[in-house]
């Protein structure tokens, strides 16, 4: 099979294992979302019909602070359903990201497939490549693809637990963090710097901000386990791979990442395990700018095509409306400002994390310009 045929099969699979959920358990831990709580307002002194939802986000007023996570790409299916993805992002008005661009570089004939702005005109698209394919060579073609795709930006994705499961997956994770700053220096358009699932640290946070990144999509852990969806392909039956079981609890839970970071610091975005306007709400409160969803919208897809994700997309957005009514916040924006209550065991977990970041020997490479980033200042959430 050719290497542009092994990614086709990759993707379909990755869609066909994400999508039967009787067969397939892949979401196996959860984000602690649950353990942060907004203060009711019995007297909010507002008028809910005049909430505003909308956000600005690479140039583009949104109706609200959720976007459509990247999910996939490569497949002819995955093509299909990238494409259903932006009409449903066009009409609910949300960014949506596309799948791995990385085909590109080998069969740029297929770049028709990858051109969402035609679907999309109005709304942020942004594009999808590897983190672990920048140091392997050049990146102007990667600019250039960027400019012929027309998006508003490229999202760099780190995936190492999923490289190390997958079948001739990447080992080398070397020069990634510099291969960033260098991208981001010539980068066209902003870079998101997201990981896929198991959460980027907030000293690693801060070393992906000081390389340039315009967000930091934390991408914590408690959605899609993509250890578990490569484990599942290693066997091909449902019987889960026994070394990727032992890592069904791995990474950073969303809300534990989210509660690390000062309510106030720019550039974050939070995805992994978002799937309600709730958890949106206090994703936002914690700090996030925007909150992403990947896995729900292509289920949705799958159970009532682009009318039930759309559905789905506009009960996220009144659920989301209404909380934000409740807080006493006339804006979404203003969550990030609003009273909240922490489990003391997300509170304790948080301050052990920062903790364990401040005493920890350096995650940079060794003589990184940025690694002076790695303790940062910390403000408390414990008393809302």
């Amino acid at each position: 099979m050719s290497d542009t045929g092994e990614i086709a099969g990759r993707k379909t699979q990755h869609l066909e294992i994400c999508l039967d959920r009787e067969r397939y358990r892949v979401e196996t831990s959860g984000t602690r979302l649950e353990e942060v709580h907004l203060i009711h307002r019995a007297l909010p002194e507002l008028d809910a019909d005049a909430v505003d939802t909308t956000f600005e986000f690479l140039g583009h007023r949104c109706a609200a602070p959720i976007f459509i996570s990247s999910m996939t790409g490569g497949s002819r299916e995955a093509y299909r359903t990238n494409k259903d993805l932006a009409a449903v992002a066009a009409e609910l008005g949300l960014p949506v990201g596309m799948g791995s661009i990385r085909i590109l570089l080998r069969k740029p004939e297929v770049i028709a497939d990858f051109k969402l702005k035609e679907y999309a005109p109005s709304i942020p698209v942004f594009a999808n490549i590897g983190g672990v394919q920048l140091p392997q060579g050049g990146h102007d073609e990667i600019y250039r693809l960027a400019d012929t795709l027309a998006v508003d930006a490229i999202a760099v994705h780190l995936n190492p637990g999923q490289e190390l499961f997958q079948p001739g997956g990447d080992r080398d994770f070397r020069g990634i963090l510099d291969s960033i700053r260098r991208f981001t220096e010539r980068s066209p358009v902003p870079v998101i710097v997201k990981e896929t699932g198991f959460g980027i640290n907030p000293a690693e946070v801060d070393l992906l901000r000081a390389a340039g990144a315009a967000y930091v999509d934390i991408a914590g852990a408690g959605g899609t386990n993509w250890v578990r969806v490569e484990s599942y392909r290693r066997t091909a039956e449902e019987v889960l791979d026994e070394a990727g079981r032992e890592f069904d609890a791995w990474g950073l839970p969303t809300a534990l990442v989210l509660a690390c970071l000062d309510r106030t610091q720019p550039g974050v975005l939070a995805s992994g395990g978002i799937r309600t306007g709730l958890d949106v709400a206090k994703a936002l409160a914690l700090g996030a700018e925007a909150a992403g969803i990947a896995l729900p919208f292509v289920r949705a897809l799958k159970q009532g095509g682009i009318e039930e994700a759309i559905r789905y997309g506009r009960r996220l957005e009144e659920v989301l409306r209404v909380a934000t009514a409740l807080a006493g916040c006339p804006t979404t924006g203003d969550l990030r400002h609003a009273p909240l209550m922490l489990a003391r065991s997300l509170r304790d977990d948080a301050a052990a994390l920062r903790s364990a970041l401040t005493t920890a020997p350096g995650q940079a490479e060794p003589g990184d310009v940025h690694r002076r980033q790695q303790t940062p200042s910390r403000r408390s959430l414990a008393d809302g």
